[in-house]
């Protein structure tokens, strides 16, 4: 049963990759696998085939129980719901968060809030906007975190570039150049900040120790990619636009600095109440919503022109394919790390704690190690992989495994497509090919990332840590 449920997520995964050539949306695979993984889970686990284990290391099993109205299978079965419940609220969080984001910009979008940004952009040279876009990915993807800076420097290019096969260049750019920038701050990603949590690493030894490789990570690639035939000439737009759709509103500055406002709020809501981001995403939807509710975006502004603005509107215009991509791929994840292994020691874990372990007994580098975890952050997700690797060592706060283990899991998602939450999202907004990317942008991530390890390294040879 075990060999069947890492069959079906192969399986599963390789349809993803090849959704174009098979001509198949990607959610459907991810759907299919994140709910028959999980049911060949249980049917597994209620056989007694094989054992769950939840996220504090209880396991689970129904091996030896054959009373089934006694209370140890009662309790073996309410472990089994509530593991999935619990994965099933992690992974909600951050489909809540992503919701609120994409409703924030696409409210900000209606009342043209992005042509403001979009005028500032004041360049046709795919040069220079491959660096202004860049570096305002890298800035604020540490400030807002790289999924919502992602959400939002898409945005922004459908307003100024409308050839879209130019356009995937700069948003598989953007991808990057938004890893490079969360993995140098303590909410820049949901690694960093599990790290944080977990008090694995501190705001000032996070970001002194990463700025740096992160740095590299992002203007290396961009460097190369601006020598190259797609970031050459001009952009081809016509240089005035003066249809409706493209005129600024009494309101758009309005709406885009209070949209931008509240999503920076967000991280401020986090430290000050310890709650989860997603809570502070939902006041900043709400109060985004409550002012467009009340705003004139026109001066002749009449009831019957308020469906035009409306977050009902926004709510519509939000990929809903790719969140449900998100939630298939994220819980088929999930089952896997729930699905319990024997190690060489006799120690039940889970599948991916299993796999981790066994790359730390084969590859005596700590650093190699490191390398190896980024590289399969992009083929899986970052995560449980960091989890995987907190449950794992025992560093104190700030040692160098803790600081590379999030620059390498942060950045080597960037390495393909669906690696990272911010490819995620750009793939399912602009509907990139995972073999496209394979193709053009993963090697320029890995060289970034490649080179940006080499940096850390020596960075931290040379203050011997």
């Amino acid at each position: 049963m075990s060999t069947l449920i890492i069959l079906i997520f192969v399986i599963g995964y390789l349809v993803i990759v090849f959704e174009h050539p098979l001509k198949l949306d990607k959610t459907v695979p991810a759907l299919l696998m994140g709910a028959l993984t999980w049911a060949a889970l249980a049917i597994g686990f209620h056989s007694g085939a094989i054992d769950v284990i939840d996220s504090h290391e209880h396991v689970f099993s129904l091996k030896d129980i054959m009373d089934h109205s006694s209370k140890e299978y009662h309790l073996a079965e309410h472990g089994l719901t509530n593991t999935l419940l619990h994965h099933l609220g992690k992974t909600s969080e951050i489909l809540i968060f992503l919701i609120g984001a994409m409703t924030i910009v696409e409210i900000v979008d209606l009342h043209r809030g992005f042509e403001v940004l979009k005028g500032a952009v004041n360049t046709r040279s795919k040069k220079k906007l491959l660096w202004i876009l860049g570096i305002l990915a890298f800035i604020l993807s540490a400030i807002i975190d790289n999924l919502t800076a992602t959400i939002v420097l898409v945005t922004l290019l459908r307003k100024i570039i409308q050839n879209r096969e130019e356009r995937l260049w700069f948003a598989g750019m953007v991808v990057i150049a938004a890893n490079a920038g969360g993995a140098w701050s303590p909410i820049g990603d949901v690694t960093t900040t599990m790290l944080w949590i977990g008090q694995k690493v501190s705001v000032s030894g996070l970001i002194t120790n990463l700025v740096i490789p992160s740095i590299v990570c992002f203007v290396v690639p961009t460097f190369i990619a601006s020598m190259l035939q797609p970031f050459k000439g001009e952009i081809t737009v016509p240089e005035q636009d003066d249809t409706e759709d493209a005129q600024k509103l009494l309101s758009s500055k309005t709406m885009l600095f209070l949209g931008l406002g509240m999503i920076v709020f967000v991280p401020i809501f986090k430290v000050a109440t310890h709650l989860p981001p997603y809570l502070g995403m939902m006041l900043s939807l709400g109060v985004v919503w409550l002012v467009s509710e009340y705003i004139h975006p026109e001066e002749d502004f009449t009831d019957e022109r308020k469906h035009l603005y409306s977050p009902h509107k926004a709510l519509s215009r939000i990929e809903m394919s790719s969140i449900l991509f998100f939630l298939g791929i994220l819980m088929a994840v999930t089952a896997l790390e729930s699905l319990v292994m024997l190690t060489s020691e006799g120690l039940e874990v889970g599948t991916l704690r299993y796999v981790a372990e066994l790359i730390n007994e084969a590859v005596p580098n700590q650093n190699i190690v490191a390398m190896l975890l980024g590289v399969a952050s992009a083929i899986i997700d970052n995560v449980p992989l960091v989890a995987a690797s907190i449950g794992m060592y025992t560093f104190p706060t700030d040692d160098m495994m803790w600081h590379f283990i999030a620059f390498t899991a942060g950045t080597g998602g960037s390495m393909l497509i669906i690696g990272s939450a911010a490819g995620v999202a750009a793939m399912g907004m602009e509907k990139i090919d995972f073999i496209w990317y394979l193709k053009n942008i993963s090697w320029l991530a890995a060289t970034g990332f490649i080179l940006g390890a080499i940096v850390y390294i020596a960075w931290a040879g040379f203050l011997g840590i």
